[in-house]
């Protein structure tokens, strides 16, 4: 229970039982955190690959707000370990947080994490991505799908043709696919996608190739 208690408090809980880890984490927000952030998102690790990691909190257990404030404090970490943290994504009716980091090892992503902030990732896999630029539109709502496809029943090549099929099909629907990203090592295939609604984004698949998700949520994005 002491160990959960840290942890929620280095998200920055909006209950009063966490205001003390609330206002440790919102700290990032002074001037000389700030400055630290600006140079860290100028320039990625040297060498280093592509991973998503994932914290579960459980529903209720964060806020956007929180989440914004320790992802701060890894900008500004981030640097000396040879990290770049390049996007997270909040779903805030589970309490999950998922993270995408350009790092030279799964290790040196948690590094990172247990000095800004002390909450570790519960899972780190490597991932592949169609592309490190995507820009959701202002105002619009966002979710993550997840096919899970089973080790080996997939390819790269088999994934780009099906995105390309989605891209196809995508407009009369008023979605746009941003984005996916695949860890081979599972089969496991994350898209992320502007919808007006999580049923709109599912039309596409079904019209585009009938490979439906086993799950889709509404999340916010951050930088």
């Amino acid at each position: 229970m002491r160990n959960t208690m840290m942890v929620l408090g280095a998200v920055a809980l909006g209950s009063t039982s966490a205001a003390t880890g609330t206002n440790a984490v919102a700290g990032a927000s002074g001037a000389a955190d700030e400055a630290a952030v600006r140079v860290a998102k100028k320039s990625g690790p040297a060498s280093s690959q592509l991973f998503l990691d994932e914290h579960v909190l459980g529903p209720g257990q964060v806020t956007v707000e929180a989440v914004a404030a320790a992802h701060a404090r890894d900008l500004a970490t981030q640097g000396k370990h040879g990290v770049a943290f390049r996007a997270y994504w909040v779903d805030a009716r589970s309490g999950t947080i998922r993270c995408l980091v350009e790092a030279p090892s799964a290790e040196a992503v948690n590094h990172v994490h247990k000095e800004a902030h002390g909450l570790l990732a519960s899972k780190i896999v490597p991932v592949t991505g169609d592309t490190l630029d995507w820009s959701p539109a202002p105002g619009r709502k966002l979710y993550l799908d997840v096919h899970h496809l089973g080790a080996g029943k997939v390819t790269p090549e088999a994934l780009a043709g099906a995105h390309a099929k989605d891209l196809a099909a995508q407009g009369k629907h008023g979605v746009r696919y941003l984005n996916y990203w695949f860890d081979a090592a599972t089969g496991t295939v994350r898209c992320l996608i502007e919808a007006p609604s999580a049923q709109a984004a599912l039309d596409v698949h079904r019209e585009a190739h009938g490979l439906m998700p086993d799950a889709i949520t509404e999340v916010s994005e951050g930088r």
